[in-house]
């Protein structure tokens, strides 16, 4: 894949995921009709995953020196299409407004502006989100976290969770798949205390007072290729 020609390449920095199962009837009806739920052990997932986003360039630009690094936090679930596996994102959120109007315009992704904010304090990285885009709900996640374990072997959920290489949008009513490329994952346990969490506030809530399955990382290089309409 890589040597198609790619349209834009960023890097990701400090990456964590955070995964609930959640029963796929709440999920069913906030997905396009046209993509299945890929469902692992007779549940949907919610993914939420934060990192730091560097580097940002387009084909035939080396940066983009109005895009600062800026961090984001996103919310999706994981969907088939033609038996492929890929994402289907509910809400993208960041603090850069150049990004977040530029991934946004016609609806391609559902990108939000917010307040988020990552400190490190004692080895403990603190980590908090506030949507702040206007007519929105203001989703928030608030925690700290540390890394407690050497690179793990992947297990097949390890990946199945993690390795997804392609998303699905549906802007004007028209199913679009935008490919990834980078590396796998050297995944890392994480744990850590999450202070508060409204992220998918569609969703009913009693998912979130279950520990998620935890993961770090790292980092990334990750290149984007143009959207290919199904």
């Amino acid at each position: 894949m890589a040597n198609r020609p790619w349209v834009m390449k960023q890097e990701w920095h400090e990456v964590v995921f955070l995964h609930w199962p959640v029963k796929a009837e709440w999920m069913r009806k906030h997905v396009p009709a046209e993509l299945e739920l890929d469902l692992y052990d007779g549940f949907a997932w919610i993914g939420i995953v934060l990192f730091k986003a560097k580097r940002t360039c387009l084909r035939g630009i080396s940066l983009i020196p109005a895009v600062p690094p800026y961090l984001e936090l996103n919310v999706r679930t994981y969907v088939k299409y033609n038996g492929r596996s890929e994402v289907y994102f509910f809400s993208l959120d960041a603090d850069s407004a150049l990004a977040v109007k530029a991934a946004s315009t016609g609806n391609f992704l559902p990108y939000r502006h917010a307040r988020v904010k990552m400190d490190e304090k004692q080895g403990q990285c603190i980590f908090r989100s506030r949507r702040t885009h206007r007519h929105t709900f203001p989703e928030t996640l608030s925690l700290s976290y540390n890394i407690a374990s050497a690179p793990i072997k992947k297990s097949f959920f390890d990946s199945w969770l993690t390795e997804r290489y392609c998303l699905w949008t549906k802007p004007k009513n028209r199913l679009l798949r935008v490919d990834i490329d980078h590396p796998p994952w050297e995944l890392q346990y994480v744990q850590g205390e999450i202070y508060e969490n409204t992220m998918a506030s569609f969703l009913p809530k009693n998912f979130h007072l279950e520990r998620p399955i935890a993961h770090y990382g790292g980092a990334q290089k990750v290149l984007f290729f143009p959207p290919a309409i199904e």
